[in-house]
C-alpha cells in the first residue's frame, strides 16, 4: 500500500467536526450530564491559581485559547480528551464543578493578572459581605464567550481518541504515568481506582520510599502497573520490539478493555507480596545490599527482579520473613541479576531478562 492509499485509509477511520460553543451552552451540557470531564483528572492535571486566573483573563479579553478536543461516546455524551483543566477551571469559577465524589468544589477568588490587575479577589458571585463579584452584565458577557471544540464522532475508530490524547499531550508537562492514568480513566475508571488504591496501601508505601519528585509524577502508580505487567509477562528474554514505556502503555490499553481485567490486576497477590516484603525488609527491600548493609536509593532493577520472582513464587515465601530477607539480600550479588542490570542495559533488554530469571531464582531457597 502506497502513501496515498495509507492516507486515504486512515483518514476514513477518524470522523471529526468542529464548531464554537458559548460558555453558557457548555454549562448547560455539563449540568445535564452530556459532558464528561472526568473529575479523576484533577489529581493528575494540576493548575495553580495563577494559571486559572490567566485563563479567566483570556476569556474576558477575547484572547484565543486552544481548542478543546472531545470524543462522542455511543450514548452521545462527550468525553473530554484535551482541555480538562480549561473546562474545570471555568466550571469551578462559576460554582458548578463537581469532584469525583460528586461534591461541589468551592470556587476560589481570582488573582491579579498582567492585563487585569484589578481582577484580584474577584469571584463569580458574592459569598459574604464585602466580596468583589462579577456584575450581572459581566456574567452575561462571560457566558456568551465562545470556546472552540473539536469533536471526534462516535463512528470513528475506537482507538482514535486514545491515540489523539497521547499525541496532544506528548509535549505537555505530564509524566508518562500521568498520561497513562488519564488514558485509564477514559478506558476503565474502575481499574484506575483499583491501581490507585493499591499504590496507597501501607505495605507498599512502607516498602517503597520515593522522593517527592517521584511521588508528584505518579511514579508510585507506575510501579504498581509494572508489578502486574511483570506478573503476566509470557514473552521470551529477547529485547522488546518497542521502548519499554510504550510497551507498558500498550499492555495497559489491552488489559483495560477486557471484561476480565481483574484476573490480571489481582489485588490479593499484590498485597501478599508486599506484606511479605514489608515484614522481611521494609524500606530496605529495594536498596542495594553490599554484604553488610543496604545502601543508596530505591533501585528500579532491584524492584523488577524481586517483585517478579516473588509474585511467581509467593506461596513459597509467605510466613518466612527471615528466609525471604536472606533471599532478597542474595539478589544483589547473584549473576542472574548483576549481568542483566546496571548502567548500559536498556529497559528494553533488561526487563524481559530480569523477569524470567527472577522467577527461577525465587523458585528455590
Amino acid at each position: 500500500m502506497g502513501l496515498q492509499e495509507q492516507i486515504e485509509t486512515r483518514a476514513k477511520e477518524i470522523h471529526t467536526d468542529g464548531y464554537g460553543m458559548s460558555i453558557g451552552e457548555v454549562l448547560s451540557m455539563y449540568k445535564d450530564g452530556d459532558l464528561d470531564i472526568h473529575p479523576e483528572f484533577q489529581r493528575i492535571f494540576r493548575w495553580s491559581m495563577e494559571q486559572k486566573s490567566r485563563l479567566i483573563e483570556s476569556i474576558l479579553l477575547g484572547i484565543p485559547i486552544p481548542p478543546i478536543f472531545v470524543s462522542q461516546r455511543d450514548d452521545g455524551v462527550w468525553d473530554v480528551i484535551d482541555g480538562v483543566q480549561r473546562l474545570s477551571t471555568i466550571l469551578q469559577f462559576v460554582g458548578s464543578y463537581r469532584d469525583h465524589e460528586d461534591k461541589l468544589v468551592k470556587p476560589e477568588p481570582l488573582l491579579a493578572t498582567e492585563y487585569l490587575p484589578d481582577l484580584e479577589g474577584y469571584r463569580w458571585q458574592s459569598e459574604s459581605e464585602g466580596d468583589r463579584a462579577f456584575t450581572a452584565s459581566m456574567q452575561r458577557d462571560f457566558k456568551r464567550s465562545k470556546l472552540e471544540f473539536r469533536i471526534i464522532r462516535k463512528e470513528s475508530d475506537k482507538n482514535a481518541k486514545y491515540d489523539l490524547f497521547q499525541r496532544l499531550n506528548s509535549g505537555s508537562q505530564l509524566s508518562p504515568q500521568e498520561a497513562r492514568n488519564c488514558l485509564l480513566v477514559m478506558l476503565n475508571p474502575e481499574m484506575y481506582s483499583e491501581l490507585d488504591r493499591l499504590s496507597q496501601s501501607d505495605t507498599f508505601t512502607n516498602s517503597v520510599p520515593l522522593s517527592d519528585q517521584k511521588e508528584n509524577q505518579a511514579y508510585r502508580q507506575e510501579l504498581v502497573l509494572r508489578f502486574f505487567l511483570q506478573r503476566s509477562y509470557q514473552g521470551k528474554d529477547s529485547e522488546l520490539r518497542i521502548e519499554y514505556g510504550e510497551y507498558l502503555t500498550d499492555w495497559l490499553r489491552h488489559i483495560a478493555v477486557r471484561a476480565d481485567w481483574g484476573t490480571e490486576i489481582d489485588a490479593s497477590v499484590f498485597k501478599a507480596c508486599f506484606g511479605a516484603i514489608e515484614h522481611a525488609l521494609g524500606e530496605d527491600a529495594f536498596r542495594r545490599f553490599d554484604g553488610d548493609r543496604h545502601l543508596g536509593p530505591f533501585s528500579i532493577s532491584g524492584y523488577e527482579f524481586i517483585t517478579s520472582g516473588l509474585a511467581a513464587n509467593i506461596d513459597r515465601w509467605q510466613g518466612r520473613p527471615q528466609a525471604l530477607r536472606a533471599k532478597i539480600e542474595a539478589v544483589w550479588s547473584a549473576p542472574e541479576f548483576r549481568e542483566n542490570s546496571g548502567t548500559g542495559v536498556s529497559p528494553r533488554r533488561r526487563v524481559p531478562r530480569l523477569i524470567l530469571r527472577a522467577r527461577t531464582f525465587f523458585a528455590q531457597d
